[in-house]
């Protein structure tokens, strides 16, 4: 008997590996043959070695022109022709809207379109960002909007966006609140003595807020001590990186520590007494739900995405975007409240039992294959 094929199209192999490899993994076992098409940063066999069919995909994650989208959805087509896929899962923006168009050319049966986020298109202002706007809706409709195409949204406020400008029905929507947590695998352990480390963990771009942490270690600095630091790396492919030279000055006029990528987050978060995600939008940020599943405060920002993944004032704070100060008004309450902090903490972890366990996530998705391929 054939096994039915599921691929998996991602802009970037790591964000596969760090978001969709448990699902990937299940549906492997479920009897699925899993095929992986995404942009390489490293090594094929990272991926091949969990017993997926890799596709290169020739994706330039900085370049937003015509010509290099055009590219991509020819390497698309290509790919789905040769493929003939039964379910297609598009994940990140590129691949949900030119994964779905080749789909549609392709009349791939089914395709199920993660939207992880939707940034500022269509909340920016002026006569450019509502001609952007309005194209890119155009392709949202002409990519999703249509038989066969389920739509997972990870909270509410982008569903009620894209469903107002694309055309998305109800009966096409469902709801997965994030890439879920292993709880198992970050264990609750007190907060450690000493300075307390205020951390924020996240690729270092403007959009995540990175200037305001910055602004708010300095005007907490000195404060009982606090230590500020960044664990993270740049991320050239993104417009929107930091410059590696405003990191080196930060750290060297002693306002922040940068510890760079870490493999270790279970130990880095446990080293914290707060966690930090200062972002302007997102669709579920993963280190809020690893936060919370290490029994961590957090203070976020009053955004999609972030003010959905804690429970505001029982597991930590929501600020307003850009307002460095605002975010160090919170932060000082909490580090002057350990008792607070703590029982913050707590909370958090069973908010991640009772909401992002990763067992739920890789259920929910599991049904939408197997739907999938029961209808085709």
């Amino acid at each position: 008997m054939t096994r039915p094929r599921l691929l998996f199209v991602v802009n970037v192999d790591w964000f596969f590996l760090s978001h969709r490899l448990p699902v990937a993994l299940a549906a492997r076992d479920a009897g699925f043959e899993v095929h992986v098409a995404t942009g390489l940063s490293g090594p094929a066999e990272t991926i091949e070695s969990h017993g997926f069919v890799l596709h290169p995909l020739h994706i330039d994650r900085r370049d937003t022109g015509l010509r290099n989208a055009w590219v991509l959805w020819l390497d698309l087509v290509r790919i789905f022709r040769r493929v003939q896929p039964d379910v297609v899962h598009l994940v990140t923006i590129k691949p949900v809207l030119l994964g779905g168009l080749a789909a549609r050319v392709t009349r791939v049966p089914r395709v199920i379109a993660a939207i992880s986020g939707l940034g500022f298109i269509f909340t920016a202002r002026g006569p450019l960002a509502k001609i952007r706007s309005a194209l890119v809706s155009r392709l949202y409709r002409l990519a999703l909007a249509r038989p066969g195409v389920r739509v997972i949204f990870q909270n509410g406020d982008d569903q009620a966006l894209l469903q107002r400008h694309a055309g998305i029905r109800d009966e096409q929507v469902v709801r997965i609140r994030g890439s879920g947590v292993d709880v198992a695998a970050w264990p609750v352990q007190a907060l450690p003595a000493g300075a307390p480390v205020v951390l924020m963990a996240a690729r270092l771009l403007v959009d995540k807020g990175v200037h305001e942490f910055v602004e708010a270690a300095r005007l907490l600095r000195g404060h009982r001590g606090a230590r500020f630091v960044l664990a993270g790396d740049l991320d050239p492919g993104n417009p929107t990186s930091l410059a590696r030279q405003d990191l080196t000055q930060w750290v060297d006029n002693g306002l922040i520590e940068w510890w760079g990528h870490r493999e270790d987050m279970p130990d880095v978060l446990a080293s914290a007494h707060v966690v930090v995600l200062p972002s302007y939008r997102e669709g579920l940020p993963k280190v809020l739900i690893e936060a919370a599943a290490s029994g961590r405060a957090v203070v976020t920002t009053d955004v999609p995405g972030c003010r959905d993944a804690i429970d505001a004032g029982t597991t930590g704070l929501l600020v307003p975007a850009r307002d460095g100060p605002a975010l160090a008004q919170a932060i000082r309450s909490l580090l002057d409240d350990p008792a607070r902090c703590a029982s913050m903490g707590q909370a958090g972890r069973r908010l991640a039992e009772a909401a992002f366990d990763v067992s739920r996530v890789v259920d929910s998705h599991l049904a939408l294959y197997r739907e999938a391929v029961g209808s085709t």
